[in-house]
């Protein structure tokens, strides 16, 4: 099945500057945060994955850095929300954990949003205690997965 968009790497400074902002419009701003706290310090060595429609628009991006000699954690999933339940963040999950393979990591961490956690459940995540609560509104679960080796 052909999907009307695909998954790419950020190449040029228009890239980067589409991500963050789709990640603050997404993430942060609905919770009045200021603009730069879509950034973190992992941002400069993280793999960063971006879906654009054929158009050119940008649908949803999601990132990968690297903990330690074995372990990743994923950050910053979203969504446009009119293209949320096609596929494109089972896409964006799948495609960083084959990067992380690539890189010889064996395990993925994240910080799933109470809503989210059926979703990374479904994709073979397991709940592994309570996470942050983002802004004094947002609980998060912390979950993790086995990376099976190719």
């Amino acid at each position: 099945m052909t999907t009307p968009w695909r998954i790419v790497t950020p190449q040029t400074a228009a890239d980067f500057t589409a991500l963050y902002d789709l990640r603050w419009r997404l993430l942060r701003a609905p919770w009045g945060q200021p603009r730069g706290s879509e950034r973190d310090e992992h941002d400069a060595t993280a793999i960063h994955a971006l879906v654009r429609h054929a158009q050119g628009e940008l649908l949803g991006t999601a990132r990968l850095h690297r903990i330690d000699d074995r372990c990743g954690q994923i950050r910053y999933m979203a969504v446009q929300p009119e293209w949320r339940g096609q596929g494109i963040g089972t896409a964006l999950l799948c495609w960083l954990e084959d990067r992380a393979r690539e890189a010889g990591l064996t395990e993925i961490v994240l910080n799933a949003r109470e809503p989210s956690v059926a979703f990374y459940r479904r994709l073979g995540y397991e709940e592994i205690g309570e996470g942050p609560t983002l802004f004094g509104a947002i609980p998060h679960r912390k979950m993790r997965k086995a990376l099976a080796t190719p």
